[in-house]
């Protein structure tokens, strides 16, 4: 199952290498352009760390970003120290142990969006931007995404990728994920999920829902051409044609109130799992990076072309419970417009976008296959996270 497809985005963020060294230099992976911030004497230790270090961690994280001039107070901090050893850990805990460890990941991935989320503007207070370009926080930023994009790279091969006749790759794929078969996550949702867990459904979903779109208008700017054109009509119909009561979250917006719950961004943001974060992340990274383009625009099209078939589920949901309009209504929105979205994404974005690059052209699949196998993760994710919270509920009531 895929969890709310569209663009995830939200908190704060920062860190110090007094101890580290870092290199930013770039290597040829599989022909894939990776930075990577090599780091001197890096803790290689793999200690499990509790849930209380991670927040204690993560506080001293939140406080640095608050500084005035924080790179050049970074030797006088004494929390410096602390995070970036805790940070070390978390980072081999959770890429290079198998699976690794959900609180490392969970610790890793919140951190690395706190420190994106500030590419976007959220109309709070002008000084949480303060350090918005701090060479230390993108030290950060480098370190925790080498070993994550490698992690996450080596499943996928990309030897066979690259021989690929792209486009019947991608027009195969698109077939496919436009009307999947259930699945075990899938039929949950539609036939078992409770209101309660309805709610945690949406709780975890509005911290993409109230500002999706937003990622996509990092990669607008540029040479103007039909491919251009066309994503910027995706983004204009996500924003609603520039009125702000048919924005897209304006509706999800909707669905909140319905139920009395809080509809400002990042409320729920410690109930989302480490999984869902993982993409906003991944998605921050692909669009700050033009050298990606390729890869986000594959994404971008599995995303709108699956995203009817995940918003079926939670409708059908809704449905079966019995509430009102307004507490469905963006999904019947989604349904109807991401049809129309994943067609423009294939047909005027991704294919044309293999005859611009047929060198490169396997990349768009590549993205394609990243972004369906984070989604299906974070889908899986939070159902699990559904079925817990019903579980608590229910033992409550017993």
């Amino acid at each position: 199952m895929k969890l709310l497809p569209k663009k995830i985005i939200g908190v704060r963020g920062g860190t110090n290498f007094t101890s580290l060294t870092i290199n930013r230099t770039f290597i040829y992976a599989n022909f894939i352009m990776i930075p990577i911030a090599f780091a001197a004497g890096i803790s290689t230790q793999t200690d499990e760390i509790n849930d209380t270090k991670y927040d204690v961690a993560e506080q001293q994280f939140i406080e640095l970003l608050t500084i005035e001039n924080l790179d050049k107070k970074l030797n006088e901090l004494v929390q410096v120290n602390a995070f970036e050893a805790v940070l070390s850990m978390a980072i081999c805990a959770a890429y290079q142990k198998g699976l690794g460890n959900p609180a490392a990941h969970r610790f890793v991935q919140r951190i690395l969006y706190r420190i994106n989320r500030l590419n976007l503007f959220w109309y709070d207070d002008l000084r949480h931007y303060t350090n918005e370009r701090s060479p230390y926080l993108y030290k950060i930023r480098d370190q925790i995404e080498t070993a994550w994009q490698e992690w996450e790279l080596r499943k996928i091969d990309v030897d066979t990728l690259q021989k690929l006749d792209v486009k019947e790759a991608l027009t195969e794929r698109a077939a496919v994920d436009l009307d999947p078969p259930l699945s075990q996550e899938s039929r949950y949702i539609r036939e078992q999920m409770t209101e309660a867990g309805y709610r945690h459904l949406l709780a975890i979903g509005s911290f993409d829902g109230l500002v999706e779109g937003s990622r996509l208008s990092r990669i607008l700017g540029g040479a103007a051409n039909e491919v251009q054109c066309t994503l910027f009509r995706v983004l204009l119909e996500e924003y609603g044609n520039g009125r702000f009561s048919r924005k897209h979250s304006t509706y999800f917006a909707q669905m909140l109130t319905e139920f009395g719950m809080d509809t400002k961004p990042e409320n729920y943001f410690d109930l989302v799992p480490w999984e869902v974060l993982a993409c906003a992340n991944h998605n921050f990274l692909l669009t700050e990076c033009k050298r990606y383009f390729l890869r986000y625009n594959g994404g971008l099209t599995y995303f709108e072309v699956a995203g009817p078939s995940a918003y079926r589920n939670y409708l059908a949901a809704a449905q079966r419970l019995g509430l009102s309009d307004a507490a469905m209504g963006y999904w019947e929105l989604h349904i109807r417009e991401d049809e129309r979205h994943g067609q423009w994404m294939l047909r005027d974005v991704a294919l044309p976008l293999v005859e611009m690059y047929p060198e490169q052209a396997w990349e768009l699949v590549l993205g394609y296959d990243l972004e369906k196998l984070m989604g299906d993760r974070a889908g899986s994710a939070v159902v699990q996270s559904i079925r817990a919270t019903q579980q608590s509920i229910l033992l409550v009531q017993t």
